[in-house]
């Protein structure tokens, strides 16, 4: 039986834009479930990465409940939710926001130095490498890496704590489509190994129909789409 890591209840928020406000998600409902892989597609400016943000807590909503592993993320301290961030949740942006002054295996080590944690990270960190066929590039610094391999990197970083959620914001937006269906596909076998809960944004159609189930965001809430709502969606973007 699948468990809940992640539920979202009514949650809503608005940004103001000179004398106007802007209404991004209107009493949204999600409900993320162990190991499975969610993508949420959605017209640009819809409010994909804000939800993100939110669930990630990163940003706090206007109105609504965001609940981990059943508690309330809004609702405790600072600190925990600065716990939450590093030891239960990772994050992948379509940049790859890496150290560059530190190598691939210390860029990958950095969750584990900000939580204080003890013994052979190092050796966790490498292994995460490896399994992302990166094991010869550990000791190179960003800027010798390829984008496909800062991306694999940054992936790797993501998943250091062994986190319950791993956010995805567009991971493959900046690469070619070939490196990205190759990273995908690692992000992919690395949560069959780690059975991880996935929540993707994506405006590629091959990404979301990788994915266990597609939602679409719109008028500030999500809405499942079936396999032929999904390509009738794409086919409008002319995707």
């Amino acid at each position: 039986m699948s468990e809940t890591v992640l539920e979202a209840r009514g949650l809503c928020k608005a940004y103001t834009s000179g004398s106007r406000i802007l209404e991004v998600l209107r009493d949204l409902e999600l409900t993320v479930e162990q190991g499975e892989a969610t993508a949420v597609v959605g017209d640009s400016g819809v409010g994909k990465s804000t939800l993100l943000h939110i669930l990630g807590g990163l940003d706090p909503p206007d109105r609504g409940t965001v609940l981990f592993a059943g508690r309330e993320v809004y609702g405790s301290p600072a600190r925990s939710r600065s716990t939450y961030r590093n030891r239960h949740v990772g994050f992948v942006f379509k940049l790859h926001h890496l150290l560059p002054e530190f190598t691939a295996l210390e860029n990958v080590e950095m969750p584990f130095r900000i939580a204080r944690r003890d013994g052979n990270f190092a050796g966790e960190a490498r292994e995460l490498l490896d399994r992302l066929g990166l094991s010869a590039r550990a000791d190179h610094f960003p800027g010798a890496l390829s984008g496909g391999e800062q991306q694999r990197v940054a992936i790797a970083r993501a998943l250091a704590m062994r986190p319950a959620l791993v956010l995805a914001d567009e991971p493959t937006g900046n690469l070619d489509p070939a490196t990205g269906a190759e990273v995908f596909a690692l992000l992919r076998q690395t949560q069959r190994e780690r059975p991880f809960a996935l929540l993707l944004a994506t405006h590629s159609e091959r990404l979301a129909r990788g994915c266990d189930r597609s939602l679409r965001l719109s008028a500030g809430r999500l809405h499942p789409l079936d396999p032929q709502q999904m390509q009738e969606y794409f086919k409008g973007l002319g995707a």
